[in-house]
């Protein structure tokens, strides 16, 4: 058992004790490249995301992350990768590239930071361009209960898988003058619409 398969025999173990639920992971495609765009409330979140799905996924993570001992290894043991925020880091770009080159799962915060309030941002047109260099197929992820999770995230960490969205299905129309962010805007419009069930 590699060192991911037992975290995430831990980490379910731990979130189904605290009332988790999953809805729609067979939305997943089981192969080929897929980007996971994910809410972020917590960081708590690839660890919540990662668990709840069957495919393994590597999140790219800010950087300051991995200088935290302990922390740092746990989290590239467990696929993870770091970029350099507000800039652009073609290390993390090619890695990101790379995972999807081998037909894996890539996940990324398209809000690229922590939301404080728990509703969505606007978000960031950088995985549009992963998108159209891999031709990999989308798949929005929306959590709730992440945030404060051990304080108040008991029953009530929900995790909603939305449908695939190719980039065919990701075309911006004719006329659209920023076309990455046109695409942008319907991921997060789709990542909004995923709603806990009743």
């Amino acid at each position: 058992m590699t060192f991911y398969e037992f975290a995430k025999v831990l980490f379910r173990f731990q979130f189904k004790l605290m009332g988790w639920k999953v809805v729609g992971a067979e939305n997943l495609p089981a192969e080929g490249p897929v980007i996971l765009a994910v809410n972020h409330q917590s960081l708590w979140d690839p660890l919540v995301a990662g668990s709840s799905l069957p495919r393994k996924v590597s999140f790219m993570a800010k950087e300051e992350l991995f200088s935290i001992p302990v922390l740092g290894n746990s989290f590239r043991k467990l696929g993870a990768f770091p970029v350099k925020r507000g800039q652009g880091d073609m290390n993390a770009i090619r890695q990101s590239l790379a995972i999807l080159k081998e037909g894996h799962v890539l996940g990324l915060f398209p809000e690229g930071t922590r939301s404080q309030s728990g509703e969505l941002q606007k978000g960031l047109p950088g995985m549009v361009f992963l998108m159209e260099k891999s031709k990999a197929t989308v798949v929005p992820l929306k959590m709730y209960g992440t945030h404060k999770l051990l304080t108040k995230g008991w029953g009530k960490i929900v995790v909603v898988v939305g449908k695939p969205m190719t980039p065919q299905m990701l075309q911006a129309p004719e006329g659209v003058e920023n076309r990455r962010e046109w695409i942008a805007d319907r991921i997060m419009q789709a990542m909004q619409e995923l709603t806990k069930p009743e």
